[in-house]
């Protein structure tokens, strides 16, 4: 089945964050493609928002390559960005497989760069930027 969320602007950021957890709450490993500057980031910042994240805890970890983040509930969840990553190796060597073999969310962006190593349940989620600014999230289950 196909799903589409539309975000407008900034403002329905938040709305769309909670639609779309409450949509997808079964999967734990969330896959986010999406050209460079489309919001990636963003919603993912406003996912965790919606799970309790303290604000000033969520950054891009382009550097870093994986953040860990306690919901409301002291849950741990993991947010990826493999922008950088030239070899799988980089990903293996950061022990990508603890992080996914969890049980907890991971959610994760720039994941064409490390697409063999994702489990078969990824759920991948495509962030489409319209011609009037606002952005479709959309996904298949």
């Amino acid at each position: 089945m196909e799903h589409s969320l539309k975000v407008r602007d900034l403002s329905c950021l938040d709305a769309a964050a909670e639609q779309f957890l409450a949509a997808t709450a079964k999967y734990r490993v969330i896959a986010f493609y999406a050209p460079m500057g489309a919001g990636k980031t963003t919603f993912i910042t406003a996912i965790c928002r919606a799970l309790g994240v303290r604000d000033d805890a969520v950054s891009s970890p382009s550097f870093a390559i994986v953040n860990e983040y306690r919901s409301g509930s002291g849950e741990p969840l993991f947010h990826f960005d493999f922008y950088r990553i030239e070899k799988l190796s980089e990903a293996l060597d950061l022990g990508f497989y603890d992080y996914i073999d969890s049980g907890y969310l991971c959610l994760i962006e720039w994941p064409e760069n490390i697409e063999e190593l994702l489990p078969e349940d990824t759920l991948s989620v495509h962030i489409t930027v319209e011609t009037d600014g606002s952005r479709t999230i959309s996904w298949k289950d």
